[in-house]
């Protein structure tokens, strides 16, 4: 397939919704993230565990829903459930996946969704938390989809409403969070970043076709670490395709940004 044949929202939603396994729960708000767990539940994931933050549990989405608090969301659902159960559902450790995001996010994907400046003095102020900080700080492994851009990808966050791996290994756990929590991938418009396991840093695995390493630094504000192996992102198959446009977002809510 050729680049014509997709776009790049297309590309970074097949990229998500292949790292989300079958009979796992994952917790998404609107747009990409639920279009990825929509899609992983069509294409290879039947059991997925769809969750939203205003108490679907598990619904069967018939088309894309417009907020958290859609009808859709509830549909077919095993649970009509609110917000308090969802979060207690994230404290308990029942969550494996969460999609996040933010203004800013730093090497050790500390998540900005506060204020961009001074605290006392924002230049801008972004409307804060929602359930972004529970669900970061408590589910098994946190997923963000955004656009590589220096801007967003910064050496130190302004401010951090999400915490990621802080400054740096152990520094959750010393904070009081559970063991074994945390960033797991940053998916952007040119490659797929997970973590190192040693330093807690981000680092390239995988490069969308048409694009180099360089690049991909160049659109970040701090040195990125490689991978192992970096490799080549898998592009979007024809049924990922057709499933997406089709059954996950024929009107191009999100596919035709």
């Amino acid at each position: 397939m050729g680049m014509a044949d997709y776009n790049t929202m297309e590309m970074m939603i097949c990229a998500a919704a292949r790292n989300l396994e079958d009979g796992k729960a994952v917790a998404v708000g609107t747009g990409a993230p639920c279009a990825a767990a929509m899609l992983a539940q069509k294409a290879h994931a039947p059991n997925l565990v769809i969750i939203f933050e205003a108490g679907g549990v598990a619904p069967l989405l018939p088309t894309m829903p417009i907020s958290v608090g859609d009808s859709r969301t509830f549909y077919k659902a095993v649970m009509a459930s609110g917000m308090c159960e969802v979060m207690e559902t994230i404290q308990r450790g029942m969550v494996d996946y969460c999609f996040l995001g933010g203004a800013q996010i730093d090497m050790y994907g500390n998540l900005n969704s506060t204020v961009i400046g001074d605290w006392d003095k924002p230049k801008v102020r972004f409307p804060g938390s929602g359930g972004a900080n529970d669900f970061g700080s408590l589910a098994w492994r946190i997923m963000v989809i955004t656009p590589q851009d220096a801007r967003r990808f910064v050496e130190r966050v302004d401010f951090i409403t999400t915490p990621g791996y802080l400054d740096g290994p152990g520094a959750r756990e010393r904070a009081g969070l559970p063991a074994g929590t945390g960033p797991y991938k940053v998916i952007t418009d040119m490659a797929v970043m997970g973590y190192d396991p040693e330093t807690k840093r981000m680092r390239v695995e995988s490069i969308h076709k048409g694009y180099t390493f360089e690049d991909v630094q160049a659109k970040t504000g701090f040195e990125l670490l490689k991978a192992p192996e970096v490799v080549e992102t898998p592009e979007p198959t024809e049924e990922e395709l057709r499933l997406l446009r089709e059954e996950v977002d024929p009107n191009r809510y999100i596919i035709g940004r």
